[in-house]
This record gives structure tokens, C-alpha cells and sequence, in this order.
């Protein structure tokens, strides 16, 4: 995980944005670089600036742009960005349209500053972070997964050494944690982790493990 993680906060509620920016720049591992009120002001700041975040913190009800079209828009043109969902809901449909759109994450508005600040570290070291429920969303199909058709994808495919890079994945280890599992360097996991990306043409780790949970690559018994 980087020394600083970047973060912007695009929210409309004023108060509430400066607040969370309040909670999160005592962090010593954590940097706000930019507030966005809708999604049209968070665009022109990734297209106007070299200065990238690793996250955003991405409010989905916003004037202008919404937060849903703002991620869309953003997983396409800048991909290495992560987007944690900020929303009042905490529904299987709205679980299953944030995932679809691309964010790694999701947080509900009356979550605690802690667990706001776990999911931003879990998402800066391993891409994503799904809780029990999202995984169980993901596990009852309603995530649509449109990158490749069940029927068509050869399991085996996959090496034994990916297969058990996969399931550790899933099972939210991170890169340095399956090295020391598997005996094998960080390098060789991160090396294994791109060929999976790659093989199952997922564009990031999160639709890989979508991916990897309905296309029933890995054992489910973690989830229970």
C-alpha cells in the first residue's frame, strides 16, 4: 500500500463533504486533494489535473452529473482510479448498479468514520472491498456480468498456482498476506493477479472477483 493514499470527496451536501475531508486529512496516510459538489466538477479535475487520486469518495445523488454516470464515465477514461460509493440506501439493487458501474466499494452515509477509513485502506491495498452482503449479492446473481458468457470460459484455463491466487483474492487476502501463504514473492502474485485480469478480461481486480464468484471459479464456503 502507497505511503499516501489521495483522496477526492465529491459530494453536494456541503457540509457533510467538509466533514468527511475533516475526518479523513487527520489521517497520516491519507491526502484530500480536491472537494467536487457534482459529477461535471469531479470530471474537469481529472481531465484538467496530472494529479490523480487513488480513490474517490463518490456521492451517487449529485446535481449536474450524477455519481452512478460520473463512475461510469470515470471506469472508462480513467481506470486506475478507484470509486467508493457514498449513499443513504443500502439495497441488493443498489449493491448490484454500484458493482455494475465499476466502484470497488460502497459506503452508506450513516457508516462510522472507522469504518470509512477501514474501507479506504482496504481499497488502497487490495483494489476492492466487498462486505459479507455485497458477496452475497454477487453470489445470488444479480450482478449482471456481461465480460464473458459462462459457457464459454474454460476453467481450466487457469493454472493451479492462479487458481490459487484467485481464491485468495476472493477471500480479501492481500498481495503481501498470499505471497506468505503461497510461499511465493509479492512480485509473482501481482504477476498472477494481471494474467487472471487479463485471461478473464476483467478490467480491474473488483470485476475479477465478480467475475470469479458467479462464474463459480472459487469455493464459496468463506461467504457462510
Amino acid at each position: 500500500m502507497k505511503n499516501t493514499i489521495k483522496i477526492i470527496v465529491a459530494d453536494d451536501e456541503e457540509l457533510f463533504r467538509s466533514g468527511v475531508s475533516f475526518i479523513l486529512q487527520r489521517e497520516k496516510n491519507i491526502e484530500v486533494i480536491f472537494e467536487a459538489s457534482n459529477g461535471i466538477e469531479l470530471i474537469n479535475y481529472l481531465k484538467n489535473n496530472n494529479n490523480y487520486p487513488d480513490i474517490i469518495l463518490m456521492d451517487l445523488k449529485m446535481p449536474l452529473l450524477n455519481g452512478v454516470e460520473a463512475t461510469k464515465l470515470i471506469h472508462k477514461e480513467f481506470p486506475i482510479v478507484k470509486i467508493i460509493a457514498l449513499t443513504s440506501y443500502n439495497t441488493k439493487s443498489f449493491i448490484a448498479n454500484m458493482i455494475n458501474v465499476g466502484a470497488s466499494s460502497y459506503l452508506v452515509k450513516n457508516a462510522t468514520p472507522k469504518e470509512m477509513i477501514d474501507t479506504i485502506n482496504e481499497v488502497a491495498e487490495k483494489g476492492f472491498y466487498y462486505s459479507d452482503e455485497v458477496l452475497k449479492v454477487i453470489e445470488d446473481d444479480i450482478i449482471s456480468n456481461d465480460i464473458i458468457s459462462k459457457s464459454t470460459f474454460d476453467v481450466d484455463y487457469l493454472t493451479k498456482r492462479e487458481s490459487e491466487v484467485l481464491q485468495l483474492m476472493c477471500e480479501q487476502f492481500s498481495t503481501h498476506e498470499i505471497g506468505e501463504k503461497l510461499f511465493i514473492s509479492s512480485r509473482t502474485v501481482e504477476g498472477h493477479r494481471n494474467n487472471l485480469i487479463i485471461k478473464t478480461e476483467s478490467k480491474n481486480i473488483a470485476g475479477l472477483v465478480v467475475f470469479a464468484i458467479q462464474n463459480k471459479l472459487i469455493k464459496l464456503d468463506y461467504f457462510h
